[in-house]
């Protein structure tokens, strides 16, 4: 993103990830914003994506301080059932824990948006939430992993609907949905061996920081992957 003479603040959600902790190192490497909050469940505040208190209760912390909030980064996400893996097949869906995945993946964003974007500052500001390309329905070839899917493609959509809303008191803002790529996290280990296109976390977020920098508004609603290209919905 550009440097901009007020210097504002970039905010990452999920910052006890892989790509959110590259993400926070990448940033803070650039020495061009007033400040780089890293917040997750741990942080202080906490912001745990399951509890819509502690995201009201974070963003209320964020709008105390007077630094324009130029950037958000919703980098948390869960990928399987917790102690499982990614369905196969319709007779491995399970109520609980799709209601996990969702509560993560789908939930907790669009507590983000409601409490987040109403502080982004006027002027070029950048929501971003990152989504995955097996959320897309038009893409989806091989079938599987439908809780996953179905809650990015859910992600997807409140992303887009989001930035409709957000054009009418943010002209110039911009919310989007962006997939990594493949990345080697704890998330994503039991699936990529052998992958020749996994990228290291550091890697991954200067991709996904370098596709921030060339938004405006007009791309806004959209979804993008870590090297531009817009992904089918």
């Amino acid at each position: 993103m550009e440097t901009r003479s007020d210097n504002g603040r970039a905010i990452v959600i999920g910052a006890n990830g892989g790509i959110g902790g590259a993400l926070v190192r990448a940033l803070r490497a650039q020495e061009t914003w007033s400040d780089v909050v890293a917040l997750d469940r741990a942080s202080d505040p906490p912001l745990d994506l399951t509890d819509p208190e502690s995201i009201a209760a974070a963003a209320r912390a964020v709008a105390a301080d007077w630094r324009p909030l130029r950037l958000v980064i919703n980098a948390a996400g869960v990928l399987d059932r917790r102690g499982g893996v990614a369905e196969k097949h319709w007779m491995q869906i399970d109520a609980t824990a799709m209601q996990r995945v969702f509560a993560i993946n789908t939930i907790g964003p669009a507590l983000l948006m409601k409490y987040f974007l109403p502080l982004l500052a006027p002027g070029r500001s950048v929501f971003a939430a990152l989504s995955a390309r097996v959320g897309s329905i038009s893409d989806n070839r091989l079938g599987g992993w439908y809780s996953y899917r179905a809650s990015k493609a859910a992600l997807n959509q409140l992303v887009r609907t989001a930035a409709i809303e957000l054009r009418r008191m943010r002209p110039e803002a911009v919310c989007v949905a962006l997939h990594p790529g493949t990345v080697a996290t704890r998330l994503s280990a039991p699936y990529v061996k052998g992958r020749p296109d996994v990228q290291a976390p550091d890697e991954a977020a200067q991709r996904l920081l370098d596709v921030i920098a060339k938004l405006d508004a007009r791309q806004s609603g959209q979804f993008f992957d870590h090297r531009g290209d817009a992904v089918p919905w």
